[in-house]
C-alpha cells in the first residue's frame, strides 16, 4: 500500500557495473547512491557529463538492473507495475516518429495507457495548452525546433496524468529561451500539485527550480539537501568594488587587498575577499577623494559548491591513481 508519508523516490546504496571491452573490464557507473524525493517537491540530481545521472535514472525506470542496492517508487519496488502509473517520463536526447503531428504522438501516447476516445482528446488539448504548443496541434514533429520537441516530450511524460514526473536533461541543448520556457513548465507542475524529479548540469537552472537538490561525480554522491543550507555555509565569497578617479599611489595602496583588480580607463574594478579588507579599501578611497561607483556583494551558489566538490573528487581520483 503507499503512504503518504513514504517518499516517493527512495534510493538506498545503488551500485551499477558494466562489463565492457573485450576482456569485461569491470566500469563503475554509479557506485552506493543513496537518496530520496518527497512529495510535491522539483528534486534536482545534478553533475557533470558522465557523472553517473542517466544510469541512476535508466534503473529508478526499471530500464536496466542495478548491480547492487535497492530503490522504490511510492514505496514499491522497481518494475512494480502500480508504482509505473504513477511516472512520467522524458529520456535524454529522446526519438520521436518526427512524421507525426504533436496530436498524433500524443494519441499514440494515451492509448498505451488505455486512452481513448473523448477522454483522450480532451487530455491531448489540455496537454498542449499546459506545455503552450495549441498552435502546433497539427503540425508535423520534423518541422518543431528542440524548444518545441522538449514541450511536446514533456506532454507525453504526463499524458497518464502521473504524480511523479522524471526529466533526465530536459533543458540540454535548449537556448535561454528554451530553457525559460522548460523551466516555466516545471514550476507550473509544481503548482498542480505534481512531484518532479530532474537531471541537470545546468546550475542556474536547479538554483532556480529545486527545493532539494543531490550532486552526483563520477558515480559517488558528493552533496544532498536543501539548496538554501548547501550554500548557507558559503557567507559572502568575495565583494565587487568599482571605483572611478582613483590616483595610481592609491590603486598601489588597495591592490595588496585584492584577489583581483581589472583596469578599464580610469575605472577600477577590484574583488575583495574579507570584509575587514573592504573597510580598509573604503578608507583608502576616501582619503584619496575618489568615488565609488558601486559595492556589490557576491554570494556563494551551487556553481560554487558544484566546482569546489568536483575539484574534490578529482583529487580523490588522481589519489587513486598515485
Amino acid at each position: 500500500m503507499d503512504r503518504a508519508d513514504l517518499p516517493i523516490v527512495q534510493v538506498e546504496n545503488l551500485r551499477k557495473v558494466f562489463r565492457v571491452g573485450f576482456w569485461g573490464r569491470c566500469v563503475t557507473a554509479v557506485d552506493g547512491v543513496s537518496l530520496e524525493v518527497q512529495r510535491g517537491e522539483v528534486f534536482g540530481f545534478l553533475g557533470p557529463n558522465g557523472a553517473g545521472k542517466t544510469t541512476t535514472i535508466k534503473m529508478l525506470m526499471g530500464l536496466i538492473y542495478p548491480s547492487a542496492g535497492t530503490a522504490t517508487l511510492f514505496g514499491r519496488v522497481i518494475g512494480d507495475q502500480a508504482a509505473k502509473t504513477k511516472v512520467g517520463f522524458l529520456p535524454e536526447s529522446p526519438y520521436f516518429y518526427d512524421y507525426l503531428t504533436s496530436r498524433e504522438f500524443l494519441r499514440f501516447y494515451g492509448h498505451l495507457f488505455g486512452l481513448l476516445g473523448g477522454m483522450l482528446e480532451k487530455r491531448i488539448d489540455e496537454l498542449l495548452e499546459l506545455v503552450g504548443m495549441t498552435h502546433a496541434r497539427d503540425l508535423q514533429l520534423r518541422k518543431f525546433s528542440k524548444g518545441m520537441l522538449q514541450r511536446v516530450g514533456i506532454a507525453q511524460a504526463l499524458i497518464n496524468d502521473p504524480e511523479l514526473v522524471i526529466l533526465d536533461e530536459p533543458m540540454s541543448g535548449l537556448d535561454p529561451i528554451g530553457r525559460k520556457e522548460v523551466r516555466d513548465l516545471i514550476l507550473r507542475l509544481k503548482e498542480s500539485g505534481k512531484t518532479v524529479m530532474f537531471s541537470s548540469h545546468i546550475l542556474h537552472d536547479a538554483e532556480l527550480l529545486c527545493d532539494r537538490v543531490a550532486m552526483i561525480m563520477k558515480g559517488r554522491l558528493v552533496a544532498s539537501g536543501h539548496v538554501s543550507e548547501l550554500i548557507a555555509g558559503d557567507t559572502t565569497q568575495e565583494v565587487e568594488m568599482v571605483i572611478d578617479r582613483l590616483r595610481p599611489e592609491a590603486l598601489e595602496r588597495i591592490r595588496p587587498l585584492t584577489s583581483k583588480v581589472v583596469l578599464k580607463g580610469e575605472r577600477v574594478m577590484a574583488m575583495l575577499t574579507s570584509q575587514q579588507d573592504v573597510d580598509h579599501a573604503l578608507d583608502v578611497i576616501r582619503s584619496a577623494k575618489a568615488k565609488l561607483v558601486a559595492l556589490t556583494p557576491h554570494k556563494a551558489s551551487l556553481e560554487d559548491l558544484f566546482i569546489r566538490k568536483a575539484k574534490g573528487a578529482q583529487s580523490v581520483v588522481e589519489a587513486r591513481v598515485a
